[in-house]
């Protein structure tokens, strides 16, 4: 079964990047939207990442423009929006498709395997998951759910 260091993406404002440079972190994987009711959820995340970071802690982000159209910026418009705006210093990824056939490979996998995800689409923008040290999803969060609301669940990672 892979893992999450199998995987690359492409960086936001770069070429691709192996996730297996994330090796041994607790990963927190979220796709992401700039117009969106659950956009100030960049300020849980980036407090998530701040907080959790130096214990090993990672917050992977991936634009998504599926749900209402909320993402429709370019690599740039992004960066700057979340940037100016969350002060997000996290890492983000190239926009990507979460559901449907055109869904990226790592969001086919994270729905998968992760227990209690019945393999089911995302619903909506900010949905996370979270991934252990050894690279194995290990739970999902809607997108109702705060960042802040995971800190037992990465913690318990940690």
């Amino acid at each position: 079964m892979p893992v999450l260091s199998d995987f690359t993406a492409p960086r936001l404002l770069g070429g691709p990047e192996p996730l297996s440079d994330f090796a041994g972190k607790v990963t927190v994987v979220v796709n992401v939207a700039s117009h969106c009711g659950n956009t100030p959820q960049y300020e849980g995340l980036e407090a998530l990442y701040k907080t959790y970071g130096p214990r090993g802690l990672v917050v992977l982000g991936f634009p998504c423009n599926q749900f209402g159209e909320q993402e429709p910026g370019t690599a740039e418009e992004i960066a700057s929006f979340c940037t100016l705006n969350y002060a997000v210093d996290f890492p983000m990824f190239g926009k990507i498709e979460v559901n449907g056939p055109n869904a990226d490979p790592l969001y086919k996998w994270l729905k998968a395997a992760t227990p209690g995800s019945d393999n089911a689409d995302i619903e909506w923008n900010f949905a996370k998951f979270l991934v252990g040290r050894d690279g194995k999803p290990v739970a999902r969060f809607g997108d109702k759910v705060q960042p802040a609301e995971m800190s037992k669940a990465i913690e318990a990672q940690l």
